[in-house]
C-alpha cells in the first residue's frame, strides 16, 4: 500500500486502511474500492491523504501500535482535553476547584496515566521499531491524533536513546498533554486557513505556557511532564519560545519531543498547507540538527524513520520509475526497488537492491504515473 492525496487516487484502487472518526468509529472500511463519489466523501470529512492498493502496491504496512490501541488512545486524549474544556478551569482562572472537579481531573488524569502504560508495553515489547506509516488525520480532530502521534514518536526516540521505563513513563505523558493550551485557544484561531495576525501568532504561541500552568492545578503530573508540555517549542539555538532557552537548558525530554511534534506537524495535512512526504519531512529535521533541534538526537531520529516506507512509487536518477520493495533498517536510503517503468524494456518488474547499485539513487515520490511519466 502506498500514501496519496485523495486528488490522486485513480478510479478503481482500493481503501488501504480503514478511516475512524475520533471516537473510534469507522467512517469508511479498508478493502472498499474507491469511486469519484467516495474520494469526495472523503474530502468532506477534511482527509486529504489515504493509504491505497493500486496495481503498483499491494504489500500491507504494520502500524508500531495496535490500530485499535491508536483508536483508544485519540479518544482517550480527545476525552481528557474535551473533559478539561468542560471543567471550565483556565490555566490562569481563579475560580475554585469543587470536590467534583477535583474527581474528575483525577479521572481524567488517571486514564492518561492508564494509557501511557499501554503505549509504552506496546513498543517496549518490539525490537527495532522503523516507523514506516504517517499518520492520516482528519482536520477536525486533529490536535488529538497529533498528540498521540507526538507520545508515540518521542517513546519510540526515547527506547532508541536507551531511557528506562521510569523515564518513558514522563515522556508519554508530557508528549500526550504537550497541546494541552490549545483547547485553552479559540477554534477560530487554531484552524484558520488565512495568515494568521501578530497578536493571533503569539496567542496560538501561549499555548505551551497555559497548558503548563494547567497542569500544575492538576496536581499529579510531574514536574517532568511538564517540563515537557511548557519547552517543546524551545529551541536549540535558544530561538524558540517562551523562555528562549538554549541547549541543554532545555529538559532533555522537551528536546525529544520537539523533533516528534515538528516530524508529525510536517507529515500531516493542514489548513495551511499540504503534508510533506516522510524523506521530505526527515530532511526537514536533519538540516535543522544544531540549531532547531539537538543534534544528537536528531541522529538517532533518522534512524528509526523510514524516509521512503515499502510501497511508495518513486522516481530514480536512471528517469526510471519504481516501487520500494524492502527496506533495510541500517540502509534507509538505500532500499530495493522493483522497477515499473523504463525506456528499456526488459528492466520493468526487475528488481535493483541500491545498496550495490551506488550510481543510482531516489530522486523524487510520485503520486500519479501517467503513460507520459509522474
Amino acid at each position: 500500500m502506498r500514501l496519496v492525496p485523495v486528488e490522486s487516487v485513480k478510479e478503481g484502487s482500493f481503501l488501504a486502511k480503514s478511516i475512524f472518526d475520533d471516537n473510534g468509529r469507522i467512517l469508511l472500511r479498508e478493502g472498499v474500492k474507491l469511486t469519484e463519489p467516495l474520494t469526495s466523501r472523503i474530502k468532506a470529512m477534511r482527509i486529504y491523504s489515504v493509504y491505497i492498493i493500486d496495481e503498483y502496491s499491494d504489500a500491507e504496512i504494520e502500524d508500531v501500535i495496535k490500530p485499535e490501541l491508536r483508536q483508544k488512545a485519540i479518544k482517550q486524549v480527545k476525552d481528557t482535553f474535551l473533559g478539561i474544556q468542560k471543567l471550565g478551569l483556565t490555566a490562569d482562572s481563579n475560580k475554585p476547584a469543587t470536590n467534583s472537579s477535583l474527581k474528575e481531573k483525577a479521572e481524567l488524569l488517571t486514564s492518561i496515566r492508564f494509557l501511557a502504560d499501554n503505549l509504552i508495553d506496546e513498543l517496549i515489547s518490539k525490537k527495532n521499531v522503523l516507523v514506516n506509516l504517517v499518520d492520516i488525520k482528519s482536520m477536525d480532530s486533529y490536535t488529538y491524533q497529533h498528540s498521540v502521534n507526538v507520545s508515540v514518536l518521542s517513546l519510540i526516540l526515547g527506547i532508541e536513546l536507551k531511557l528506562n521505563r521510569v523515564e518513558l513513563y514522563d515522556l508519554c505523558i508530557g508528549a500526550l498533554l504537550h497541546d494541552l493550551g490549545k483547547v485553552m485557544i479559540p477554534k477560530e484561531v487554531m484552524q484558520k486557513t488565512s495568515p494568521l495576525s501578530d497578536k493571533e501568532f503569539e496567542l496560538i504561541k501561549s499555548h505551551s505556557l497555559k497548558g503548563f500552568e494547567y497542569a500544575k492545578r492538576m496536581g499529579e503530573v510531574s514536574a517532568i511532564s511538564r517540563a515537557v508540555i511548557l519547552q517543546h517549542h524551545e529551541r536549540f539555538d535558544g530561538k524558540g519560545y517562551p523562555d528562549q532557552r538554549r541547549g541543554t537548558d532545555i529538559h532533555r525530554y522537551a528536546r525529544i519531543a520537539a523533533i516528534a511534534d515538528v516530524y508529525d506537524a510536517l507529515t500531516s495535512d493542514r489548513p495551511y498547507r499540504r503534508a510533506l512526504s516522510p524523506n521530505e519531512a526527515i530532511e526537514y529535521i536533519m538540516a535543522n540538527g544544531g540549531s532547531q533541534f539537538d543534534y544528537e538526537m536528531v541522529k538517532a531520529f533518522s534512524r528509526i524513520i523510514v524516509p521512503y516506507p515499502e510501497g511508495s512509487l518513486v522516481r530514480l536518477s536512471t528517469g526510471e520509475y519504481a516501487v520500494i520493495n524492502t527496506v533495510y533498517p541500517n540502509y534507509p536510503l538505500r532500499p530495493t526497488v522493483k522497477i515499473v517503468k523504463s525506456s528499456t524494456p526488459g528492466r520493468i518488474n526487475s528488481i535493483v537492491n541500491l545498496i550495490q547499485a551506488l550510481d543510482v539513487v531516489i530522486e523524487d515520490y510520485i503520486y500519479v504515473l501517467s503513460d507520459k511519466g509522474a
